[in-house]
């Protein structure tokens, strides 16, 4: 999967919990220790993929270990949060 389509996968799964203000803020905050977690969830990965999907671990530490990636993100995420919420949720 593309990592530009896991970035707007992800902003929408945050935009329809309701949780992208508070996203953006936690995102922005903690944008220098970004690839400090990206690098403890490669650390983690084995016990991860336990519980969660091999592509899911291995897409979230590339999100976070480029800054553009995490930019993506962040813009996905500041478009949506412009957007009525019935129009954001059609698409």
């Amino acid at each position: 999967m593309e990592k530009n389509d896991f970035a707007e996968k992800v902003a929408n799964k945050i935009f329809n919990l309701g949780l992208t203000a508070p996203a953006i803020f936690l995102l922005e905050a903690h944008k220098p220790l970004a690839f400090l977690g990206s690098q403890l969830l490669l650390i983690g990965q084995p016990v991860l993929n336990i519980f969660l999907s091999h592509h899911l671990t291995s897409n979230a530490v590339t999100l976070f270990e480029n800054p553009e990636h995490l930019e993506t993100l962040i813009t996905h995420l500041e478009t949506k949060a412009n957007q009525p919420f019935n129009q954001a949720k059609e698409i």
